[in-house]
């Protein structure tokens, strides 16, 4: 119901988040009528072993990955985007440029080695090789890659977009005062609009400075180091 009050108000595409594994709640989103589906680790996992096959499904999906592996793994199931995994809901943008760096630096290496090398890296990925071989050839992933968890400013969906990611991910994160409380909803806009404007213009100082001395601030975060790696989010899926 709260899906369709949303799709209702709305003119933006509706994005739904269904479990890892679960193809059921993907195919109720799907015939909800949603525009994309994020299989999040932010939900407890349904399955242990599987993602969802998602070729099999008309709505596109996007995935998180910490690293080309898990990138290429998800394409090779039929995602149609793919974001960096960061850490969600904490306002610590440490493990999303973390994930970034990291796809964008194995990806480099692709783009230098032979196809002997190119065998043993899809090996060590476990990721099909006709995927990795297609990203050495063009130097980045055959969908948009999108970075996310923790971006909670302009700078940091500058910082993001500079390290290579293709756009940006921004969860509820930037309509809090801090993990319980919500702002108040003219600050909440201004800080979206602000992260929308750094995105475009993410290397122009200038305009990065206006967007983000008008704003009251950014949500109260948590640093990640401060969790126990059995409560990470980022760690839900294979």
């Amino acid at each position: 119901k709260k899906i369709r009050e949303i799709m209702a108000a709305v003119s933006i595409p509706v994005m739904a988040k269904c479990r890892i594994g679960h193809f059921a709640e993907a195919q109720i989103l799907q015939e909800l009528g949603v525009d994309y589906i994020d299989e999040s680790e932010v939900l407890t996992p349904a399955d242990e072993a599987h993602h969802v096959h998602k070729h099999a499904f008309k709505v596109p999906f996007v995935c998180g990955a910490r690293n080309l592996g898990e990138a290429l793994r998800r394409i090779a199931e039929g995602a149609a985007m793919i974001r960096t995994k960061g850490e969600a809901g904490t306002g610590d943008v440490v493990h999303a440029v973390k994930h970034i760096r990291q796809i964008v630096q194995e990806m480099k290496i692709l783009t230098v080695l032979g196809e002997e090398e190119l065998y043993a890296k899809a090996k060590e990925h476990q990721a099909p090789y006709e995927l990795v071989k297609m990203v050495a050839k063009e130097g980045k992933l055959p969908v948009p890659n999108f970075s996310a968890g923790g971006i909670a400013t302009p700078a940091d969906a500058s910082l993001v977009m500079q390290l290579g990611a293709e756009a940006v991910f921004v969860g509820s994160g930037i309509f809090m005062k801090d993990s319980t409380t919500f702002a108040p909803p003219e600050e909440a806009e201004k800080r979206a609009r602000a992260i929308v404007k750094a995105a475009t213009h993410f290397n122009d100082p200038k305009v990065l400075l206006e967007v983000s001395e008008d704003l009251a601030g950014a949500m109260k975060g948590l640093a990640v180091a401060a969790l126990d790696e059995a409560h990470m989010l980022q760690t839900r899926g294979w």
